[in-house]
């Protein structure tokens, strides 16, 4: 594949997920709301609605700029990187990664200006693990492919494309 092929699968890709976050978010806002919530593994995991003005834990409450400002730095970042890309197959993860976060930040943004919360959805009940949506999802997994493959996968010599002259 060609950068001029990596580009439009890319945005299609980020687009669906922005789309199926969405979807999931509408369906949470006209079916949970309202409800004192669904439980799909009864003690184990839920659909429990919650609008969300902070960030996890409800940290930073009402400062919707700073959470706009924050993804779009995200988002910027993911853009930078997955253009900057090789186009070895070596990179593919890393093609994944910026997909998954530019689409989570770009889903939770999405929120904030139209309802001026995130709507979230999903509680692991059993631990008590707060209530979070898909974007949150793609945003985690997706810090989580970085990771673990910045420690297995990739060595230091593999990032030199991120330095601006440098290919």
């Amino acid at each position: 594949m060609s950068r001029r092929d990596y580009l439009p699968a890319g945005a299609v890709l980020a687009g669906l997920l922005l789309a199926l976050d969405q979807f999931t978010k509408y369906l949470a806002l006209t079916r949970l709301a309202g409800t004192p919530g669904c439980p799909l593994i009864p003690g184990v995991f839920e659909l429990f609605y919650l609008e969300n003005r902070g960030a996890a834990f409800g940290v930073l409450s009402g400062r919707q700029w700073f959470f706009i400002a924050v993804a779009a730095v995200m988002m910027a970042a993911a853009v930078f990187v997955y253009l900057r890309l090789p186009e070895d197959r070596h990179y593919h993860l890393l093609r994944v990664v910026c997909v998954l976060i530019l689409a989570g930040a770009a889903g939770n943004m999405t929120d904030r200006f139209v309802h001026h919360y995130v709507i979230d959805f999903l509680y692991f009940s059993l631990i008590d693990f707060p209530v979070f949506n898909v974007a949150d999802s793609y945003v985690c997994v997706g810090a989580a492919l970085a990771v673990v493959s910045m420690f297995t996968l990739y060595k230091e010599d593999d990032f030199g494309f991120l330095i601006p002259g440098k290919k």
